[in-house]
């Protein structure tokens, strides 16, 4: 049975959800049984990473890349987060979860955005957990947002260019509220970001596992945390150096 030391648990951890349709497809099943069989996962390990205490988790659950996909199955997407909002909104609220959305939220449809924002808005004062979903979400279509923003805040006299700094900069992210991830989790055997959290993953630990998001389960979160325990994170020192500093 793996271990680990719940005192040195990562602060925030972000997953990139892959392989809904392979699962589908392995068991012989339509796409959208995938993505439904993936829901589950996202309960399972929401209640997994609170009752661990795991502060901070973001879910990667649809990218802008996404609406390229067929019509059916983008419209069985947004009514499984819909579904998800108005069945988990309360107990998310009962154990202290605070839900972010992060995304270009004008594109998708005023009812959907309407119940976002009244989820939102429902846990807006707990503090336990911070759950945020990454929604209509690319990493460099942030970027370029923040640019803008800070170029017109430039342009209005709010700020000079001697004042850009990158905390300034990580200040107009989506993510503003939120602390880096310590460690990114990618199912279902994929060696890439897919464009995601691009700017805050410069330090991130990565950790690659072959299992398929809708058989993601507690033990496959334990030991990707294991494993994230066991490196040395430098941060461009040495070990020399880090070893000084605990002493």
């Amino acid at each position: 049975m793996v271990r680990i030391d719940h005192r040195k648990l990562p602060r925030h951890i972000a997953i990139i959800m892959d392989g809904n349709g392979r699962w589908a497809q392995k068991h012989t099943l339509g796409r959208i049984s995938g993505h439904k069989k993936g829901a589950d996962s996202v309960r399972i390990t929401v209640k997994a990473c609170r009752k661990l205490g795991v502060r901070y988790l973001t879910l990667y659950a649809f990218s802008v890349e996404n609406w390229f996909r067929p019509r059916k199955e983008v419209e069985a997407l947004m009514a499984l987060l819909e579904e998800y909002v108005e069945k988990e909104i309360d107990e998310l609220a009962r154990n202290g979860i605070r839900l972010f959305v992060m995304g270009n939220m004008l594109a998708l449809r005023e009812p959907l955005r309407r119940k976002v924002r009244d989820a939102v808005r429902k846990t807006s004062r707990n503090r336990d957990m911070f759950l945020n979903i990454a929604l209509s979400y690319g990493g460099r279509d942030e970027i370029v947002e923040a640019t803008k923003k800070i170029l017109k805040d430039g342009l209005a006299g709010k700020i000079a260019p001697k004042d850009i700094t990158k905390e300034l900069f990580s200040r107009y992210l989506y993510t503003a509220r939120i602390p880096d991830p310590d460690l990114l989790i990618r199912t279902s055997g994929e060696y890439r970001v897919s464009n995601f959290l691009l700017w805050q993953m410069a330090y991130t630990e990565f950790y690659f596992t072959d299992v398929l998001w809708p058989d993601f389960r507690r033990k496959d979160l334990i030991e990707a945390i294991a494993a994230y325990q066991a490196r040395e994170r430098r941060f461009g020192l040495t070990s020399d150096q880090l070893e000084r500093d605990r002493a």
